[in-house]
């Protein structure tokens, strides 16, 4: 070890790593995009405390991006980690700083390729070129290059580490159900954001009368894909019930001292019912 005391201590906030020891990586799933990039989240089982810490010091010094170690992975893996990748985009893309047309299309182009390659390495999984393209959108979908000149929201990943914290669903699986709910909620504070999102991501017809309408066939559509992989978009198809969604409101909110997001901040009654949103 490089450090003394609790490493823990770094993932509440109490201080940030000054050493680490250095990092490769050989990638056997494309999803959290821990090959490139400086983020690390760990599941404490004593308060069930899901929580993330990033740091240029656990940066990989090499990454190994094969293929063919993907070849065998199960189909429910495969859907969970495009849920992943998708959301990595979404929570950069959904941004209050203007005049970022250009990470806008970057971050749509990347989002098209997983929706387009996703169904084809479920397909046939010994498929190298496609998993090529889905791997390689999966690296630069984290690795902070398309976030250039923005501030992503994260709500979706916070509210999502509650569930996984306390039911030990698959991350991706829980952000299937998280993101569609949260964007429920907040469609009206950029309505033309979510429906430039649909029709250039999604292919929806713009109704340049009504946005909102446009915004909610890409919802719809966005949920369509998720529930092609074969992932729910309920709370319920994750085997989470209702009596905890309070418990997971106030520990994401710290007890309603800290707010969620950046896009729209929500604080314990928002994060609330997000997740009613989502039952």
């Amino acid at each position: 070890s490089v450090i003394d005391g609790d490493v823990w201590d770094f993932y509440l906030g109490k201080g940030e790593p000054k050493a680490a020891l250095p990092v490769a990586t050989v990638l056997t799933i494309s999803a959290a995009g821990s090959e490139s990039s400086t983020g690390s989240v760990i599941t404490n089982d004593e308060g069930l405390l899901k929580r993330a810490v990033n740091s240029e010091l656990i940066y990989p010094r090499f990454s190994i991006l094969n293929p063919e170690l993907a070849f065998t992975l199960p189909s429910f893996q495969v859907a969970c980690g495009a849920s992943d990748i998708m959301a990595h985009l979404m929570e950069r893309y959904f941004t209050n700083v203007d005049h970022v047309e250009f990470t806008d299309r970057l971050l749509e182009a990347t989002m098209k390729t997983i929706a387009r390659m996703a169904p084809r390495v479920l397909e046939n999984p010994r498929d190298y070129d496609s998993w090529s393209e889905f791997m390689w959108a999966g690296t630069i979908a984290h690795n902070n290059l398309l976030n250039t000149g923005r501030i992503g929201d994260w709500a979706s990943h916070d509210i999502e580490h509650e569930i996984s914290g306390i039911y030990d669903v698959a991350h991706g699986a829980g952000l299937a159900v998280v993101f569609p709910a949260w964007m429920k909620y907040t469609l009206h504070h950029d309505v033309n954001r979510f429906a430039q999102w649909a029709a250039r991501v999604w292919n929806v017809d713009t109704d340049y009368w009504n946005a909102e309408a446009t915004a909610r066939e890409g919802i719809r559509r966005l949920e369509a894909f998720y529930h092609s992989l074969g992932l729910g978009t309920k709370l319920s198809d994750l085997g989470v019930g209702t009596d905890r969604l309070d418990e997971m409101a106030d520990k994401g909110t710290n007890g309603n001292t800290r707010t969620l997001g950046n896009f729209v901040k929500l604080d314990r009654t928002a994060v609330r019912k997000i997740l009613d949103l989502a039952v």
